[in-house]
């Protein structure tokens, strides 16, 4: 007989016990509907069991879905309408942007495109360690608008390349020879995820979550688009960008500075991979496609008739390499991770949204806005002091999707009601979202996969991290607050 699929028994216990003490032992404030104080406790229950991984995220989910939809936290006294509710999540779009967007990104590794992306990069720019970092920058942004998880951007392309480099130098962790290059490049290969995962609202699976709660937030005053996103992220990146590699270098600089033979190894590689094929080129033209769609290209061109709606452009391209053949709907069946982000992402966004009908959202907004507001301070202040907190509180989360869920709304509205202009808090604390990542070794995905290769201790990792935060938000305040300025964001 089959076994039964094991829990987590202590975050499990942890996640009961806090739902049930909500629930039944802890009243709601006078301000507050006992079913949206229920509500709370049903989430705060799941943000404690995705975040002590007492089961598998999807797993959680569908509880989750089943509790709101048996308790009818919602719509009391309507089991039909609760239903409905629980379900609603499947219904937002921005869901079915990620899925799309993620079934897509299977082309890249499918047809070698992401590889041969990578190496010809390091082709063109590998002469010296920093130009094999920025030949590792250049290709994850590339391939960041339309690989909407972070983690297999990251960890499943460019690290097996970074990883490759360093092997072809000797500098190996079961060598101790981790200090020759490959300490370098694995701290840079985990610093760029956090900022291309800022840059595009597609290039990590929180992203689209924000967009919902800035404009729930607002009550629909501000809706960013893929290209509002994109063009305020687009100076602040380019400088964190360009920083990183040189702040690693001067922190952790390799043995190798220089990698004359780099170039000859990549564009073996590249021979290895033969001629671009017709997949690839497909796959290319799809990624084309869909990049001018979601900058709103031919609405600016031909008027706001021609304009396509993200997921449907998702939708497009996604048809495109199935009707090609690039794509076989067995890879997209499985390709678990997909679905799986469907699922959580439908349970969360669902949750959070009620959570902001039924009023909680505001009172806890109050509450925050209220302890800033007693000491004394203007809208900058308080805005940089929710930033901070929001931002660091993540050596806490082993989720930036968790994270985001339990946070963002209420120090969004926390901030709205101290007067802070909506697109420039939106903005700030959407940035900040990804590139608080760099923190810790556990911070999102990709960092369990980076660090796992043993490249860093713990204590290097952690130092680069904290140091890369000081200076992103640095970068993104000042040089992203004037250029959002210029763009006339607020």
């Amino acid at each position: 007989m089959d076994k039964l699929t094991p829990l987590r028994p202590v975050p499990t216990l942890v996640a009961v016990a806090v739902t049930l003490a909500l629930w039944f032992f802890i009243p709601p404030p006078s301000s507050v509907e006992p079913n949206a104080w229920q509500l709370l406790a049903l989430f705060i229950g799941t943000i404690i069991a995705i975040i002590g991984k007492a089961m598998p995220i999807g797993a959680v989910s569908i509880i989750a879905i089943a509790l709101v939809a048996v308790t009818g936290v919602t719509n009391p006294g309507k089991p039909g309408a609760a239903l409905s509710d629980a379900l609603s999540g499947f219904s937002n779009p921005l869901i079915w942007l990620i899925g799309f967007s993620m079934m897509i990104s299977i082309s890249l590794n499918k047809t070698g495109l992401g590889a041969r992306i990578g190496y010809y990069f390091i082709s063109l720019f590998g002469r010296k360690t920093l130009g094999i970092a920025y030949a590792l920058t250049l290709a994850e942004t590339t391939l960041a608008p339309v690989t909407p998880s972070n983690t297999a951007r990251g960890g499943g392309i460019i690290h097996p390349i970074m990883k490759s480099i360093a092997d072809s130098f000797g500098s190996r962790p079961e060598l101790n020879s981790s200090g020759k290059i490959g300490r370098y490049l694995a701290l840079v290969n985990y610093n760029i995820n956090p900022i291309t995962s800022a840059m595009f609202i597609t290039a990590t699976a929180p992203n689209p979550l924000v967009v919902s709660l800035i404009a729930k937030g607002t009550h629909g005053a501000v809706e960013l688009s893929w290209g509002m996103w994109a063009l305020a992220a687009l100076v602040p990146g380019v400088c964190s960008l360009l920083l990183m590699p040189l702040i690693v270098y001067f922190l952790y600089p390799p043995e190798i500075k220089s990698t004359p033979d780099a170039p000859h190894f990549a564009r073996e590689k590249l021979q290895g991979l033969g001629p671009v094929t017709l997949p690839e080129k497909i796959t290319l033209a799809v990624f084309a496609l869909l990049l001018l769609l979601w900058a709103g290209v031919p609405a600016m061109l031909f008027g706001p008739a021609l304009a396509v709606n993200p997921t449907t452009a998702a939708l497009i391209g996604l048809a495109v390499l199935l009707g090609s053949g690039v794509l076989s709907w067995d890879d997209i069946l499985k390709h678990k991770g997909a679905w799986d982000t469907v699922v959580w992402f439908a349970a969360l966004v669902m949750m959070a949204s009620f959570l902001g009908k039924l009023g909680l959202i505001h009172w806890l907004s109050l509450a925050v806005g209220g302890s800033i507001s007693h000491m004394g301070l203007g809208w900058v202040s308080s805005t940089l002091l929710l930033t901070l907190v929001y931002l660091y509180s993540h050596y806490f989360f082993a989720s930036t999707t968790a994270h985001v869920t339990a946070m963002f709304a209420a120090f969004f509205a926390a901030g709205i009601a101290l007067c802070a202009p909506p697109v420039l808090l939106g903005l700030i604390l959407g940035f900040s979202s990804s590139l608080m990542m760099s923190l810790t070794h556990y911070a999102t995905g990709t960092a369990p996969i980076i660090f796992g290769s043993g490249y860093t201790t713990l204590g290097q990792w952690w130092k680069a991290g904290f140091i890369m935060s000081v200076i992103n938000l640095v970068v993104w305040l000042t040089v992203g607050g004037l250029w959002w300025k210029w763009l006339g964001y607020w």
